[in-house]
């Protein structure tokens, strides 16, 4: 969850970390309790990382990068679509022949996210961005990521100010639940 260095080399860690997750699914013959427990995992993650992005790195495009609202506002709809799979498939036996092809739409939309953000944001970004402000922003977002919620929740505001003052407390009842349920701990 919290890999180190600056900004982008820590978004882009979770990126490897989601694509080693998408893989493991992809080997998986069927569905079940090992499949639920993957989608979870993946489910973690993918907030965490979209709700650290939207407090943090998104304003830092807004404010660093020529056109930055545009980028944001973009990145925030691909996060927004993440977001309404997840909750299907939170609500959605892992057996149910939905299943294929909500993951299928899953990934094919992070893969799209993650390209986007790694060919054209990120070199924006590095070329923006003091080494400093880059390992500022990073120690923020492994913050965001440590208190962030671990549920999906579409509706949640997803910009500054509000979503900086609901998400720690989302955060909170989510992970109490998954305390409670076992979920994440596979």
């Amino acid at each position: 969850m919290g890999h180190g260095g600056d900004a982008i080399v820590e978004l882009m860690t979770d990126h490897r970390e989601v694509e080693e997750m998408f893989a493991r699914i992809q080997a998986m013959p069927g569905g079940g309790q090992e499949l639920r427990d993957v989608v979870d995992e993946v489910t973690i993650e993918l907030v965490r990382h979209s709700i650290a992005e939207e407090e943090y790195l998104y304003p830092a495009v807004r404010e660093h990068i020529d056109g930055g609202d545009r980028i944001a506002d973009k990145e925030l709809a691909d996060h927004a679509q993440v977001e309404k799979l997840l909750k299907q498939l939170e609500k959605t036996d892992t057996d149910d022949p939905k299943t294929s092809p909500l993951l299928q739409a899953l990934m094919d939309e992070v893969s799209a996210h993650v390209r986007d953000e790694e060919e054209n944001l990120f070199p924006m970004l590095r070329r923006s961005c003091s080494p400093e402000a880059l390992n500022d922003l990073g120690d923020k977002i492994r913050r965001a990521k440590s208190m962030a919620p671990t549920r999906p929740h579409p509706s949640a505001p997803n910009t500054p100010p509000a979503n900086k003052i609901l998400a720690p407390g989302a955060g909170l009842v989510d992970r109490a639940r998954d305390l409670i349920t076992g979920r994440g701990r596979s």
